[in-house]
């Protein structure tokens, strides 16, 4: 349980990371990012293994993964190209 915990943690942490590397600009602080991939790695780290036996390690941390990624996806903001035109005057 410890092992799922930590590589939840850190898989959480290489996935922010990579948000934050590539889309930089579209996402909000450093921090709140990092913080968002840890939880969400370790909310999906939990249901996957409640939902199946303690040893599917592999499973865990794929269940941890997507369950982050998702949480990461929810924190990306629109590019900007849907900006208004002004009204002409």
């Amino acid at each position: 349980m410890l092992f799922e915990a930590l590589g939840s943690a850190l898989l959480g942490l290489v996935l922010a990371g990579a948000a934050i590397r590539r889309l930089s600009d579209r996402l909000p602080t450093r921090s709140l990012v990092l913080a968002t991939g840890v939880a969400g790695a370790l909310f999906g780290a939990f249901v996957t293994h409640s939902a199946l036996d303690p040893g599917n390690f592999l499973l865990i941390l794929l269940g941890a993964a997507i369950v982050s990624a998702a949480s990461l996806s929810l924190l990306v903001r629109p590019a900007g190209r849907l900006r208004r035109r002004s009204a002409p005057a």
